[in-house]
């Protein structure tokens, strides 16, 4: 291959490095074009499966600080580039290793990180980001309904419970006594200040209201 020939493929792999989110080297002896094909379209929209030669393709891995690729980067050699979201690819490609025994899977890219087929394969066991994300929602079900019903609650309620969070900081940050007497015996001994007309009336008014 003449070396601007070289050069153009080399430049074309570097900048499918630069763009994919992973890269799955494998090896497909054996695999016929029929069985090339299938895969490549199970990748899914944005993906590729390219047939590359190793020695150009570790002079590209190696401008894109991935020199630790070579060890993989023998016999054929296929990359699966992908764009979209690396856990489907990982299904994709682990399902279809599964149909076709001769595909076999050396490692690749992860999110700028190598990884050898062992994790791979644990990565296309990894639900989809739409499970993650459903079973986060169902997680959270419980507090935000929580924290809606807080916010339908009349006035009144949340007032008091404000105000009982600014009684209770002062006492807990209060340094504790050797000679203090327990909380419930300070509430049954200590007597309660008289309230001021305003004050019964703010809590008539209140009360009416809840």
């Amino acid at each position: 291959m003449p070396t601007q020939a070289k050069a153009a493929v080399i430049e074309e792999i570097t900048e499918r490095f630069q763009k994919s989110s992973a890269a799955v080297l494998t090896e497909y002896r054996g695999l016929t074009v029929a069985q090339l094909t299938e895969l490549r379209r199970s990748l899914g929209a944005g993906s590729s499966y390219a047939v590359v030669k190793n020695t150009l393709t570790k002079r590209a891995a190696d401008s894109v600080g991935h020199s630790d690729l070579a060890p993989l980067l023998n016999g054929p050699t296929a990359i699966a580039f992908i764009e979209g979201d690396p856990v489907e690819a990982a299904k994709a490609i682990r399902d279809f290793a599964r149909a076709n025994p001769l595909l076999v899977i050396k490692g690749g890219v992860v999110e700028g990180r190598t990884v050898d087929a062992a994790e791979v394969t644990r990565l296309a066991d990894v639900e989809s980001r739409e499970v993650l994300l459903a079973k986060l929602a169902g997680a959270m079900k419980g507090n935000l309904t929580k924290a809606a019903g807080l916010f339908q609650a009349p006035l009144s309620q949340v007032a008091r419970l404000a105000e009982a969070l600014k009684e209770k900081k002062p006492a807990e940050g209060a340094p504790a006594s050797d000679d203090a007497a327990p909380a419930d015996s300070a509430a049954d001994t200590t007597p309660a200040a008289p309230a001021t007309t305003d004050e019964s009336a703010a809590a008539d008014s209140a009360a009416s209201t809840d």
